[in-house]
C-alpha cells in the first residue's frame, strides 16, 4: 500500500500544498514551524479521519478560513484509491472513498493501516490510563471491525447509564429495572472488549519485548501488564456491587473504561524508574510492535510516520530504526527533521530510494 500523492487546502498552516511521494522513503525537512508535522498529521487524518495531535476538528482549519480539504491518492493491491477528508465550520466532517461518503467513520478505520512515532507518544508514559486505553483500541481496531463496533456501543451505553445516575440524583428517585437494562448491555459489550484486549496482549507483549531487546542493547527486562476490573469477577456482578457508590458519585465507577496498561522495567514502573533513553526505547518498541501486529493481522505494510525523532533520539538509535526499515521491508516511510544533511546521511545508509522535500 502506497500513498502516491497528497494535496491540502486550508489545512493548519497550509493554504494550498501538493506533494508527489516516493514509494519508499520520504523526508520532510525545514525549520521549526514550516509545517513538517502538519503534513504527517494530514496523512494520519486520511487513515483515521482525525488529527493525531489536535482532537478539536475545527482547529485544524487554517486561521480565518471556513473549511479544510485533505486529499490522498493511494495504490492498494494494484488499485487506485482516492480518500478525501473535508470539514466546514459548523458542519460534520466528511470522509469519502472514491467519491462516496462513509455513513460511519468506523467503516474506514483499518482500510489504510498506519503507525506514527512522535514525541507526543511520551503521553503514553506520563498521562493517565485513558491515553493507554486509546493506544490498545487503536491497534486492535485497525484489524477488528467487531471490536470497534462493540467499543462504540459500550461507550454509548456507558454515557446513557451515567445520564441515568445523574437523573436519579437530580430527581431523588431510583428505578432498578431501567438500570439493570443498561447493566446487561454494558456487560455484553464490555465482556467482549475485555476478552479481545486480553487476547491481543497475549500476542502483542512477546512482539514488544523482542522489539525492545533489538533497539535498546540493554539487559533490562520490560513488560506490559493489563489491569482490568474484569479479572476479579464478571462485569454485571461488579456493577451491582458498586451501585450505592455509583449513585453517590453519579457515574459508573467500574468497567473496561477503567482498564489500564502498566509499563514496567525490571518489575518497576518505567515512569518512575526508567531513564530517558530507556523510556524512548520503550515507546519506539511499543510502536514498532504495533507495526508488526497490524502487518500480521492485515497482510499489509502499514505506512510508518517518524515525526521529529532525530531531535529526541541519538543518531545511533535513529540509524538502527532506519536500518530496520531496510532489513525488514517496512513499506513506505515518512520522516520529518529540521536538518536536511542529517536526514540524508541517515537514509543513505539504507539501500532504498528516497525523496527529500525542503519546506
Amino acid at each position: 500500500m502506497i500513498l502516491k500523492s497528497l494535496s491540502l487546502v486550508n489545512y493548519k498552516n497550509f493554504e494550498s500544498k501538493s506533494l508527489i511521494f516516493n514509494d519508499t522513503i520520504n523526508c520532510l525537512v525545514g525549520n521549526n514551524g514550516v509545517g513538517k508535522t502538519n503534513i504527517l498529521d494530514a496523512i494520519y487524518h486520511l487513515s483515521f479521519g482525525k488529527s493525531y495531535f489536535n482532537p478539536v476538528a475545527s482547529q485544524n482549519i487554517k486561521h480565518d478560513e471556513e473549511f479544510f480539504v485533505v486529499n490522498g491518492d493511494y495504490n492498494k493491491e494494484n488499485k487506485s484509491e482516492k480518500i478525501v477528508v473535508s470539514l466546514k465550520r459548523g458542519q460534520k466532517k466528511v470522509i469519502k472513498r472514491n467519491g462516496k461518503a462513509y455513513n460511519k467513520f468506523s467503516e474506514h478505520i483499518g482500510f489504510l493501516p498506519l503507525v506514527i512515532i512522535s514525541p507526543a507518544d511520551r503521553d503514553l508514559i506520563t498521562e493517565g490510563s485513558d491515553t493507554r486505553r486509546k493506544f490498545i483500541d487503536s491497534v486492535i481496531s485497525q484489524s477488528d471491525k467487531t471490536y470497534l463496533d462493540d467499543l462504540i456501543k459500550y461507550n454509548k451505553t456507558l454515557a446513557q447509564r451515567n445520564s441515568l445516575l445523574k437523573y436519579f440524583a437530580l430527581n431523588n428517585t431510583f428505578n432498578k429495572d431501567t438500570l439493570e437494562v443498561y447493566n446487561s448491555q454494558l456487560t455484553d459489550f464490555g465482556t467482549s472488549v475485555f476478552n479481545k484486549r486480553n487476547t491481543f496482549l497475549e500476542t502483542f507483549i512477546p512482539i514488544f519485548k523482542a522489539r525492545y531487546k533489538a533497539i535498546s542493547n540493554g539487559n533490562e527486562v520490560v513488560d506490559l501488564v493489563y489491569k482490568s476490573d474484569l479479572f476479579e469477577t464478571d462485569l454485571n456482578t461488579l456493577l451491582m456491587q458498586v451501585i450505592n457508590k455509583d449513585k453517590m458519585v453519579q457515574y459508573t465507577s467500574v468497567g473496561v473504561h477503567k482498564d489500564d496498561l502498566i509499563f514496567n522495567i525490571d518489575s518497576h514502573p518505567i515512569k518512575k524508574f526508567g531513564s530517558q533513553g530507556q523510556q524512548k526505547s520503550f515507546l519506539i518498541a511499543l510502536k514498532l510492535a504495533q507495526f508488526d501486529f497490524i502487518k500480521q493481522q492485515s497482510g499489509f505494510n502499514p505506512i510508518l510516520l517518524l515525526d521529529d525523532i532525530f531531535d529526541k533520539l541519538d543518531e545511533e538509535r535513529v540509524t538502527q530504526i532506519i536500518k530496520l526499515v531496510d532489513d525488514e521491508n517496512f513499506g513506505q516511510l515518512f520522516i520529518s527533521d529540521t536538518h536536511a544533511e542529517r536526514t540524508e546521511k541517515a537514509v543513505k545508509q539504507v539501500h532504498q530510494s528516497y525523496e527529500i522535500f525542503k519546506l
